[in-house]
């Protein structure tokens, strides 16, 4: 993974030291009167807790400060921080503590927790559990001998406050500050009764959002500049005034803090968890990773040392010399056969497609040198393609600098074959999807969400922001992938099993485990669960363009209609086995798209295509048709196969030109579990793109999308082809939204409605309204009741969403329970899922409804999902409903 590492602004240092002052000594600080906090030398001092401590290793100024306060000391500070941990309820992926970071293994003399935030969700009602959960914690910690001698000083921390970001599409933080002041308040009491050191941050950090902000991204989590701030609040806090002899150059120590926190990140994070200490260790993990992360821990050490040298003032190498670390195992290969790479000419002399299409090489290793590994793809307003690699793949190799990368390839004659390729972004670590919106770029680095963003247009991430952590890492392959927009403006993607996600947000934690399909608004910051279901590894999700999801699950090769289990269920409860849309015919796949391209045959429109990449190496092809509520398919000729073992499709998509794009992984071995994950004859260095046209018909006019006015983006909406409107939609999102929302107006009112393509045209303009959140519930109420029953069911699935801000959901959605077609009953079904508290009843009483109407296995399905959901809250049996 990468983490963004800025240097340290000694300004904002000095003026958050300034406001400690008046800031550090609030109300509830001053009331308990907590002891301060007193260090010895060698002390290991070990940070738990939620995202706020988790965000410590990313923005190191707190430790940066201690180091320099106690330089004599040589302190160890580890972070074991855990985005949406709560007091009790820490779900981890299978074996997790057996990796050596449990409290026994660290050894803490100082235990530093922050908690509070999460469950503070649960408002009054929730403390007394509070209460009861922090006894019990305090009661532990504090008589438990982690270190084998004594018991560790116990820190308790209380959340910071929510900012309010001035921002209409965030919630302004009022009902979380009134709960986070209950929990800080219910923090302090039990310090106070215990005698252990308190720190009340929620007061301060609510007076420094007063003044110089934002501090927050999105009103809860601190950025750069908060952490700065709010460093020597809690520096002087715990220890009094600061001294005035500091010896250390704060940015190199802060440098050096940095880069030890990342090593140990990529030991206690480590991706591939399930190989290394879990289930699948053995028969190759159990060679190989021992010895590489006793390497790795020595490189801390190493690490340790250089930030006691810095903040002692000594100075210190360039380059650290990890040398004395050791060195790895030697693997050798289970494949006995050798492995011969061909070269792209030889590749496409494999491939065969049915009579009339024709493949080329857009890009390959041989003209990009860069193009290594390459995964997944996307396509940019001014018609260029995106695509990430991953030469790091599977893991991090411990003192090898991972360099996989963000590129750019355009073909600027419109010949077919890319003309260039400029690196957006290297340092990054197993990339595994990547998606562009928002002026920026959303890019997977597990366990977090990153945004990349080019602000000086070079071509270049100049920024690198860290926006959402939580993702599990139990296997690389099964980690935050298929990116993809809905046409509502939420970001999806997907992981596999083994996986326990939990992700803070400013409306609660949301947690997934072994499976899902997430589902994020940037504009609003809600991040939700949107599909909870026992997948394998779901790689492939698709859109229509009525809005319904097709989900493929790449290694049992089964293929849903996403939408009926798309309902929302009680974490840690999960979907029930649910029927595929057409029988599986190969395994593992990755990747689909339907066609939708005037380029190719009309007979092929709307069939579904699926790559697979073991057994039969090509890309498969589905017939599509509307079954009662949802979809079934049938198998026609794949559109392309290959012979070369080599050849291994992972991603597919139609480009500006109507052709069809296939990312080539290109490498002769890719299973975890049948090779060492170090097995030497997996390839680092090769990678194609292919290109499939149909010549018989024309390529399709590339639209004109960047720097395109919005009326005349607003008329791609109704443009034929799936990926123009997608890519149209992602470019209004990034527009004014002041001049959008006006322009949609007049565009809407003239639509003519003697268009065939009317209806559909109309929901693109509700989708517009929804992606820039524009509630507009008149203009709902016309949708949900006009005449076409897709252009209903896409207005269902977004009152679901809008349910929160338009007056009586409920009422609106018995009437589309009862509609007369079923997927607008199977839509409205679904949206009384989310329906908690007092609300649940009657939605369970709703959904019931529609059994007067006629049945299919999708609404029977959908139904019996949805009761089991509302039942279990009705019971009190339904634990966190995200």
């Amino acid at each position: 993974m990468t983490i963004l590492r800025p240097r340290p602004s000694i300004a904002v240092w000095l003026l958050a030291a300034g406001l400690t002052a008046t800031l550090a000594g609030g109300p509830l600080a001053q009331a308990a009167e907590n002891p301060k906090l007193e260090l010895k030398k060698g002390d290991r001092v070990i940070i738990i807790g939620n995202t706020l401590a988790e965000r410590m290793q990313d923005f190191g100024h707190f430790e940066t400060l201690l180091h320099s306060r106690f330089h004599e000391l040589e302190l160890v500070v580890h972070n074991l921080g855990y985005s949406a941990d709560e007091l009790a309820l820490r779900p981890r992926q299978a074996h997790f503590n057996d990796h050596g970071h449990r409290l026994e293994d660290e050894k803490p003399d100082v235990l530093v927790a922050a908690f509070g935030f999460n469950e503070s969700f649960a408002g009054p009602e929730g403390l007394a559990k509070y209460k009861s959960d922090l006894e019990r914690f305090i009661k532990t910690s504090t008589t438990t001998k982690y270190n084998g001698k004594n018991p560790p000083t116990l820190v308790l921390l209380s959340p910071i406050a929510h900012e309010d970001m001035g921002n209409p599409h965030l919630p302004d933080g009022k009902k979380n500050n009134a709960n986070i002041r209950l929990y800080t308040e219910a923090t302090a009491q039990a310090a106070a009764k215990h005698g252990v050191v308190f720190v009340d941050l929620f007061t301060p950090t609510l007076a420094l959002y007063k003044s110089g902000g934002p501090y927050t991204l999105n009103g809860v989590h601190l950025s750069d500049k908060g952490y700065a701030a709010l460093a020597p609040i809690l520096d002087q806090a715990l220890f009094g005034a600061r001294p005035a002899n500091v010896k250390a150059d704060m940015a190199a120590l802060y440098a050096a803090v940095q880069e030890k926190n990342l090593q140990f990140y990529y030991d206690y994070r480590a991706v591939n968890g399930c190989y290394i200490y879990g289930g699948r260790k053995a028969p190759f993990g159990i060679v190989n990773f021992p010895a590489e992360f006793a390497k790795l821990r020595k490189m801390i050490q190493n690490r340790e040392r250089r930030i006691w040298d810095l903040a002692q003032g000594k100075s210190v190498p360039a380059e650290i010399d990890d040398s004395d670390t050791g060195g790895f195992a030697t693997i050798t290969s289970n494949v006995k056969p050798p492995v011969h790479i061909t070269t792209p000419a030889d590749e496409e002399r494999t491939f065969s497609l049915p009579s009339g299409y024709a493949i080329n090489l857009f890009a390959s290793e041989v003209e990009f040198p860069d193009l290594q590994d390459p995964v997944s793809m996307t396509w940019d307003a001014k018609g260029r393609l995106w695509v990430t690699t991953m030469p790091s793949y599977p893991m991090y190799l411990p003192g090898t600098k991972p360099d996989d990368k963000v590129l750019i390839f355009e073909d600027a004659n419109g010949d077919g074959k890319a003309d260039s390729c400029k690196v957006f972004a290297d340092g990054l670590h197993v990339p595994g999807g990547i998606e562009l919106g928002d002026g920026g770029v959303y890019l997977a680095q597990m366990p977090n969400l990153m945004f990349l963003k080019d602000t000086n247009g070079d071509d270049k991430a100049d920024t690198r922001e860290l926006i959402l952590h939580g993702f599990d890492t139990a296997d690389s392959h099964h980690a935050m992938h298929a990116f993809t927009w809905d046409p509502g403006g939420a970001l999806h993607w997907q992981e596999g099993t083994f996986h326990y996600s939990q992700v803070e947000t400013p409306y609660g934690p949301r947690r997934c485990n072994e499976a899902g399909v997430f589902r994020y608004e940037p504009r609003t910051a809600r991040f939700d669960v949107f599909v909870s279901y026992g997948f394998a590894n779901p790689w492939g999700h698709y859109i229509d363009r009525w809005g319904q999801n097709f989900v493929a699950d790449a290694s049992g090769g089964a293929n849903y209609y996403g939408t009926a289990f798309s309902g929302q269920v009680n974490y840690p409860h999960k979907h029930g086995g649910m029927q595929q849309f057409f029988p599986m015919q190969w395994r593992p796949t990755c990747g689909c798209e339907l066609v939708y391209s005037r380029h190719f045959p009309d007979d092929t429109q709307g069939d579904y295509l699926l790559n697979n990449n073991i057994g039969f190496q090509g890309v498969l092809r589905y017939r599509v048709k509307e079954d009662k509520s949802g979809f079934a398919g049938s198998a026609v000729d794949p559109l392309l196969r290959s012979s070369d073992p080599n050849f291994r499709p992972v991603a597919l998509q139609f480009g500006p030109d109507g052709a069809l794009y296939i990312v080539d992984w290109f490498n002769p071995l890719i299973g975890h579990m049948q090779h060492s994950l170090r097995d030497p004859k997996r390839d680092h260095t090769h990678g194609r793109i292919w290109r499939i046209t149909y010549p018989k018909r024309p390529l399709i006019e590339r639209a004109k999308i960047a720097g395109a006015p919005v009326p005349e983006l607003l008329d791609l909406l109704k443009a034929y082809e799936d990926r123009t409107r997608y890519r149209a939609r992602r470019e209004l999102r990034e527009r004014p939204e002041q001049e959008v929302m006006s322009c949609l107006e007049t565009w809407l009112a003239g639509l003519s409605k003697s268009d065939p393509e009317y209806w559909r045209q109309m929901t693109e303009g509700l989708w517009l309204k929804q992606s820039l959140d524009h509630v507009d519930e008149a203009f709902l109420k016309k949708m949900l009741t006009c005449p076409e029953p897709k252009a209903r069911a896409a207005a269902t699935r977004v009152l679901c969403y809008w349910r929160d801000r338009v007056n009586d959901p409920l009422e609106l959605l018995r009437k589309q329970v009862n509609d007369d077609h079923p997927r607008v009953r199977l839509e409205a079904i679904r949206a009384l899922s989310f329906f908690d508290g007092a609300d649940a009843a009657k939605a369970q009483e709703i959904a019931l409804e529609s059994l007067v109407l006629p049945q299919d296995s999708y609404l029977e399905y959908t139904l019996n999902e949805t009761t089991k959901t509302l039942d279990q809250r009705l019971k009190g049996q339904g634990g966190a409903k995200k």
